[in-house]
């Protein structure tokens, strides 16, 4: 998520009330997550295990609850508590804002685009031309959509990303300001729901054809001309590349990677990542035809006790 104007290192610091290390007009443009950090961007770390990762990632930015050696050509923000103060840096760069009505007067919308009643279209978004938008769709601020897209009934496009710290009065959830963007000539079909990305994009490529009962989860990218079918559940931070087949109710691992031309067969648990152009099948994930070897050879273990016996 890029800042409407550029920050200085000193006015993020006061804003959270934190020390800082570096130069006090040292430029910050946004803030984002480790997997989508650019040079500008304020990225954080509360972990020891991750310092390391965080230091070394393209964000200049570091907000940290220790103090540590700054990197070169980087700067640290020290905060007792990362999380709660990258927060606090969304809330103040991209507040709630309530609707005034069913669609937002900031919405644009494209020459062609049929918007059914009841459908509900927040601040900011864009769609595209010749789109149908059909009853009950519910899409969330900030939202891109492009031209030619189908959207069906009951499906809701930006609701927030699955993302707690476990404390112990309970969990705190990670504020999204992210966004979901549906790329051209893409269908979605009903009741699905794909989350925004916490300060990035979860994206939907263009040609891609989704089911109904489909969930997408927050800051996944998915590529072109897939097809996913009803009732799969993909997780957070998944990169499915241009297409990939899911059958029916395959479920994902977050931050994993399906290769181009991957075809999943229906309930299989894809629980790591796995090469393109390849057909896989089981849970856990195998290539097909290991995976139906091994079932054959299951059913063969009652004859073969009888066998020894």
């Amino acid at each position: 998520m890029k800042f409407p104007n550029v920050q200085s290192l000193k006015s993020i610091a006061d804003l959270l009330g934190c020390e800082f290390v570096g130069a006090a007009d040292f430029a910050v443009h946004g803030m984002n997550e480790i997997h989508v950090v650019e040079p500008g961007d304020i990225v954080f770390v509360d972990h020891p295990k991750y310092y390391d990762k965080a230091l070394k990632s393209a964000a200049t930015i570091v907000l940290i609850n220790k103090k540590v050696d700054c990197p070169e050509g980087k700067a640290l923000l020290i905060s007792d508590d990362p999380f709660r103060d990258f927060n606090t840096l969304t809330k103040h760069f991209r507040p709630f804002q309530s609707a005034s009505s069913a669609i937002s007067p900031t919405a644009r919308i494209g020459e062609g685009t049929v918007i059914q009643p009841n459908t509900f279209i927040g601040n900011h978004v864009k769609i595209g031309k010749n789109c149908q938008i059909h009853s009950n769709v519910a899409i969330y601020d900030h939202t891109v959509i492009g031209d030619n897209v189908m959207i069906h009934a009951g499906t809701v496009l930006g609701a927030d990303a699955f993302y707690y710290k476990k404390r112990p009065e309970g969990f705190d959830q990670l504020v999204s300001g992210g966004r979901v963007v549906i790329e051209d000539n893409v269908g979605i079909g009903a009741l699905c729901t794909i989350d925004k990305g916490v300060t990035g994009d979860t994206t939907i490529g263009a040609g891609t054809k989704i089911d109904n009962q489909v969930h997408v989860g927050h800051d996944t990218v998915i590529g072109k001309k897939c097809l996913i079918a009803s009732q799969t559940g993909i997780a957070g931070c998944v990169v499915i590349e241009d297409e990939v087949t899911l059958w029916g109710q395959v479920g994902t691992t977050s931050g994993i990677t399906i290769g181009a031309k991957a075809v999943v067969m229906g309930q299989t648990g894809v629980t790591k990542s796995v090469e393109g152009g390849k057909t896989y099948f089981g849970t856990p994930i195998e290539e097909s035809r290991e995976k139906l070897k091994q079932l054959a050879n299951i059913k063969k273990i009652p004859e073969i006790l009888n066998k020894l016996k």
